[in-house]
């Protein structure tokens, strides 16, 4: 299922068959392929491996694994119990450690076998054409592929400790794993290259989590609307998690140990943090919105008084966060979308020829003596078409047909009538003097300046010019073309006069 490799691929395989290979009939199914595949990539939901490190310590290893840390790709679904059950059959030996720290060197020296296991993240890197925001179907694959960067996180409590705020003195010691190769590659695991830590705060820990709950939420909606036929479970359980303080607690927390005088007192430098936290707050009012929109619109009878407990708390949350950190709206797609040129305009302005009417640039471009400006492609001169109410026939009298055709006309220009009064708005404003004597038509005749030779006289003129190459007449006759005669019957005479 990894299309977006597939297609890297696909397009050197199309580079060959179109431009080396001359083999359209693989190029076609070729295309046919990266075709499925890019629908694929938008509309399948692919499951997301978990990344485990595995060090591996102590003298009983092997030499090529001894005392070294490896980054492995779980398979699908595959959680780190069955992934452990799975590392020690391979080392029966082996003891698994109980803690997530780096070991000692008395750990490091033993002739023992002791195996380190925990799952870590991977961190996004988007390649650089991603330079604009895109659909999260399309990002998704980048969270878990072409990785080289990995992070374990782990928190670590400094200060006193504060029961009834966990919040305040929560820091995070967080490592981060480098790997030799980007994962996945021809092997599922990678030895680690490089290891650094760093400590993230208290403050710097609550702001990550509002920005990590603010897109989860994001992303479900967007799967909601690109696919109706999801369920409606995970989004029931996000959206009450947050909205009901009896269940998570909300941001609360984050108020009882940021918003304070005291934290501002002890800690001025964290003006812009909080100032940043408190607009994460207010993003996530438009973005619970939406979710419970949607929620809304799928829910069964038998949730429904569940949602509308939700929405009497989103209620209360959305006047409290509105009255203390402003207000946030997201536009929508159909938002998004007024932009462009609707589609209803551009038809009126790509009918065709016989009911369209003219643009301010093709009536102002004329001279005032109604001559066109330029001549037609096919070297006949084509004068402009004005609308049919300017129009004056060269023929007196009109016949059965032509009062027909009036009607089919008139019926024409009910259909175009709108198009036909922005005409005449368009056409009033500029200074054309049109003289009703004169007839503007559309002129397709060709007046030649002589009637055309016929074939065979042009044949005579061809052949009496090879006749005349031989034997030049007199410079006082005239050039006049002989008859054609048998070539049995042609004679030459040289005169020496």
């Amino acid at each position: 299922q990894m299309w977006e490799e597939a297609i890297a691929l696909g397009k050197e395989l199309a580079e060959q068959y179109e431009n080396e290979m001359f083999d359209y009939e693989q190029l076609s199914e070729l295309l046919r392929k990266q075709a499925q595949f890019y629908e694929n990539i938008v509309k399948v939901i692919r499951p997301k491996p978990d990344y485990f490190a595995v060090g591996y310590y102590g003298q009983g290893f092997p030499t090529f694994i001894r005392n070294k840390v490896f980054i492995y790709r779980g398979k699908e679904y595959e959680r780190r119990e069955d992934f452990e059950a799975r590392l020690l059959t391979q080392f029966p030996n082996a003891e698994k450690m109980k803690t997530t720290s780096p070991p000692g060197d008395d750990i490091k020296t033993s002739s023992g076998q002791y195996i380190q296991c925990f799952t870590v993240k991977p961190k996004l890197d988007l390649p650089a054409k991603f330079h604009r925001p895109v659909s999260e179907q399309i990002v998704s694959f980048y969270r878990v592929n072409e990785v080289q960067r990995f992070e374990y996180s782990r928190p670590v409590r400094k200060g006193e400790k504060n029961p009834d705020n966990e919040f305040a003195n929560m820091w995070i010691e967080r490592t981060i794993y480098v790997t030799a190769y980007k994962l996945p590659g021809i092997l599922r695991w990678f030895e680690v290259k490089s290891v650094f830590m760093v400590e993230i705060s208290p403050l710097e820990n609550a702001i990550e989590t509002m920005q990590l709950t603010n897109d989860k939420i994001n992303n479900m909606v967007q799967q909601h609307l690109n696919d109706p036929n999801l369920p409606i479970n995970p989004l029931s359980m996000l959206l009450n998690g947050i909205v009901d303080p009896a269940v998570m607690g909300g941001f609360a927390n984050y108020e009882k140990a940021f918003f304070t005088e005291k934290y501002m007192h002890e800690h001025p430098e964290d003006h812009d943090k909080i100032e940043k936290l408190k607009d994460l707050i207010a993003w996530q009012i438009p973005f619970l919105a939406e979710g419970i929109r949607i929620h809304g619109e799928k829910v069964t009878e038998a949730l429904r008084p569940f949602h509308e407990r939700m929405e009497a708390c989103f209620r209360q949350l959305k006047d409290k966060v509105e009255k203390q950190y402003g207000v946030r709206a997201i536009l929508s797609s159909l938002d998004d979308r007024r932009g462009s040129r609707p589609r209803s305009m551009v038809r009126s302005f790509t009918m065709p020829s016989s009911s369209r009417p003219l643009s301010v640039a093709s009536v102002s471009s004329l001279s005032s003596d109604s001559t066109p400006s330029r001549p037609g492609s096919d070297g006949f001169v084509l004068e402009p078409l004005l609308p049919k109410k300017m129009h004056s026939r060269s023929q007196d009298k009109l016949d059965k047909d032509d009062l027909d055709k009036d009607k089919k006309e008139k019926k024409k220009e009910k259909r175009n009538s709108k198009h036909q009064e922005i005409f005449d708005k368009e056409f009033k404003s500029t200074d054309i003097s049109l003289q009703q004597a004169e007839a503007v038509i559309l002129s397709e005749t060709i007046s030649p300046l002589r009637p055309q030779r016929p074939k065979s006289q042009v044949l005579n003129v061809m052949s009496s010019e090879r006749r005349f190459s031989v034997s030049p007449a007199p410079p006082g006759s005239q050039l006049t073309p002989p008859p054609i005669t048998p070539r049995t019957k042609l004679a030459f005479s040289i005169q020496p006069s």
